[in-house]
């Protein structure tokens, strides 16, 4: 296993992002549409905040109560917007920390992904399930 390898090495660096104009029906569509679970929410290259499939499926009633409440649904994506949902301020990392030190980081947290950053503007982003496919490929 390699010791130092930067975390650069098993990012996404192909990234879909939004921004705070972005509607949440146009969130949710993404999440879908593309098969990703994280967003990254920028302001021209900064990251300002990110989205999860998990915040967006915490707005749904159908879950809950089935498929009879989608028009509550729509209501809720109309009413809220990116800002109120999304985490302010993620913590981010380097693209140059090792991919031991983003594990430590990962696994101390609440959440599965971290915007990987270089000089400050958004350059990818890792998750745990990165991780995982790293350590599968060691073995």
């Amino acid at each position: 296993m390699k010791k130092r390898e930067p975390v650069s090495h098993i990012m996404t660096s192909h990234l879909t992002t939004v921004n705070v104009k972005n509607s949440l029906r146009e969130v949710r569509e993404i999440f879908h549409s593309k098969g990703i679970r994280h967003l990254p929410v920028v302001s021209g290259d900064e990251i300002v905040g990110i989205l999860s499939e998990t915040d967006i499926r915490r707005l749904s009633f159908g879950s809950t109560f089935g498929e009879t409440h989608a028009d509550a649904d729509e209501a809720v994506f109309d009413m809220l917007n990116i800002s109120q949902v999304m985490r302010e301020h993620p913590k981010t990392v380097d693209k140059d920390e090792t991919i031991r030190e983003v594990a430590e980081t990962l696994a101390s947290a609440e959440f599965h992904a971290l915007p990987v950053t270089d000089n400050g503007k958004l350059v990818g982003i890792v998750t745990t399930t990165d991780l995982i496919k790293y350590l599968l490929e060691q073995y």
